[in-house]
């Protein structure tokens, strides 16, 4: 680890000016916390956390439709773990569950269908969330569902995807970054090919780049290497992993149930054709073909910072709520709630850099 240290501050001497760098997956801002990287750069290199975490950038009107949706008579409403203390207007899911809806936590969509498989008599709706990595087996639920003839299992879909979102973020002239560390999990679907536009319209470098610490640290080596000679790439470091053209298997499941819409990002706003919608052939599936709750339109919580931190303006210790009125036990902003949340990790780890 001390030979790629070196190279990294050889690198930033050659630079001979700051380097942002944006780590886009909040599986890498927990990992380079915890690997203890952000001690490691020299003072010119600075990290920023991007919109990787689906949990914070679950619109809050998406949190308000899923309340509704479990308040109907005859439902049982299936989410993730880390949705249930995601704040919506006024309330979070573990809040309504603890007036009497019946939310039920799922560590697979396959769950979702054993429970309506044995609850027929109830419409079983799964929240569904997440990027690229969660929606095939989404997907896969459904195929499942269609084959076994269980038709009172359902999605209510608040799905993301990553290169839409960059390709926004880019777009904004209160970004500034001169490289990505893209996610791993995400490319693994996908694989890199979706990310060029980064390259070709922007000339920003970008690593995919995997999750232990000398990978993490060789990323970084690959984008100052970028930086320094001029270049522009779509690079792969997680090379055993992620393929140039991903899991065809995966992204056909995609494409055959799903297809783009647009979608609303929560503290960043309307990103076009960044969210999946089920095709016609399967909307039958969708909770909302049946009853689409009419929800008000909440702002985000005031002087909370989490969209600029989710844009890579702000770091969450810049926010006046950080650590005081805003912690994990009782989060204001989504990126306190998820353990992948940047302002959840500044806190555990007690950064401040």
């Amino acid at each position: 680890m001390s030979l790629l240290v070196e190279k990294i501050d050889s690198l930033a001497n050659q630079i001979g000016r700051p380097v942002k760098l944006m780590e886009v997956c909040g599986t890498h801002t927990v990992a380079i916390f915890r690997h203890g990287i952000r001690d490691l750069l020299p003072e010119d290199i600075s990290l920023l956390s991007g919109p990787g975490c689906p949990v914070c950038v679950t619109a809050i009107k998406d949190i308000e439709t899923a309340i509704a949706i479990s308040r109907q008579d005859g439902v049982i409403l299936i989410t993730f773990g880390d949705m249930m203390r995601v704040p919506g207007g006024r309330q979070s899911l573990y809040d309504v569950r603890a007036e009497g809806a019946d939310i039920r936590i799922v560590y697979s969509p396959l769950d979702a269908l054993k429970i309506a498989s044995e609850n027929k008599d109830k419409k079983v709706i799964f929240f569904a969330t997440g990027f690229e990595t969660t929606a095939p087996s989404v997907a896969a639920t459904i195929l499942e569902a269609e084959i076994r003839g269980i038709e009172n299992f359902y999605i209510h879909s608040a799905h993301k995807l990553v290169p839409p979102a960059l390709n926004a973020l880019l777009d904004s002239d209160s970004v500034n970054v001169d490289g990505f560390i893209l996610p791993g999990h995400v490319s693994t679907i996908i694989g890199s090919r979706p990310y060029e536009f980064i390259a070709t319209k922007y000339k920003k470098a970008s690593v995919i780049t995997g999750f232990d610490a000398d990978g993490i640290l060789q990323g970084i080596i690959m984008l100052l290497e970028q930086i320094a000679s001029g270049r522009a790439d779509v690079e792969i470091q997680y090379k055993r992993v992620v393929k140039e053209h991903g899991n065809p298997k995966a992204v056909s499941l995609i494409n055959e149930y799903f297809e783009p819409c647009n979608a609303y990002w929560r503290g960043i706003g309307l990103i076009p054709e960044s969210g999946l919608k089920l095709r016609d052939k399967f909307m039958q599936r969708d909770i909302k073909s049946y009853f689409e709750p009419s929800v008000p339109d909440y702002p985000e919580p005031k002087v909370c910072s989490c969209g600029e931190v989710l844009r890579g303006i702000k770091i969450p210790t810049d926010c006046l709520l950080f650590g005081k009125a805003c912690t994990p036990d009782k989060p204001v902003g989504a990126c306190m709630v998820s353990t992948e949340g940047s302002c959840a990790a500044y806190y555990k780890y007690g950064v401040s850099r």
